[in-house]
């Protein structure tokens, strides 16, 4: 993932507070068996302090793909929007000469992936999931020999993948002038579709820490 300077993460408190706030829904890129192309799987995942957890079932590929590599990426994706060209034209030129981009924050971890594959850890791998997605508890225990997740263990396989690497990016045109940039997260404000707002949101937050861009 290339990052530009301004673009980068300005602490790794930074990134790990966004995780921390919900995104918690990626895609795990594997490579493939010689000869066939990538395999890419999105799945909901839990961290575990230098470790991220996830279950898939079974029958998915990916299996013989990881017991060949068992290096990964994982990589959450969230925050963003379409910056039409006009909000993004300099002071003095015309609002068509202005170049459209694409804001976003991007955290790419690269791993080395654990299969779990006994029936207790991936119950206790379950249970970890289950407290950061039903923290209320309001599910079955989940035990080896309990309905309904001990029947339903065999049919799937878990993933342990430690970090060994975390690279994190913030797009959210920090190297522009700072009225510009409060000028384009107020037309996020204003446009509200889709994750406007939540851009908008990160991009005043970015604003507020950063300040004028200082190369």
């Amino acid at each position: 993932m290339f990052i530009q300077p301004w673009d980068a993460s300005l602490d790794k408190t930074e990134w790990q507070t966004w995780i921390a706030e919900g995104h918690d829904f990626g895609q795990l890129s594997v490579n493939g068996l010689p000869g066939d192309p990538p395999i890419v799987v999105p799945t909901h995942f839990t961290c575990d302090g230098d470790h991220l957890l996830v279950h898939l079932a079974r029958p998915n590929p990916v299996w013989k793909a990881i017991e060949h590599d068992p290096n990964v990426v994982f990589t959450v994706i969230g925050d963003y929007a379409f910056i039409p060209g006009p909000w993004r034209a300099m002071v003095g030129t015309p609002p068509h000469d202005g170049v459209p981009t694409s804001y976003y924050t991007a955290v790419q971890f690269t791993c080395r992936a654990g299969i779990v594959d006994d029936p207790e850890g991936k119950a206790e791998l379950l249970r970890r999931q289950l407290a950061h997605f039903q923290p209320d508890g309001d599910h079955a225990p989940v035990a080896v020999d309990q309905p309904p997740y001990g029947r339903m263990l065999p049919g799937i396989r878990g993933l342990r993948m430690e970090v060994i690497d975390v690279l994190a990016k913030f797009k959210y045109d920090d190297h522009k002038p700072v009225e510009h940039r409060a000028a384009v997260a107020d037309q996020l404000t204003v446009r509200g579709q889709g994750l406007d707002v939540p851009t908008a949101r990160q991009q005043r937050r970015r604003l507020d820490r950063i300040g004028p861009w200082k190369p």
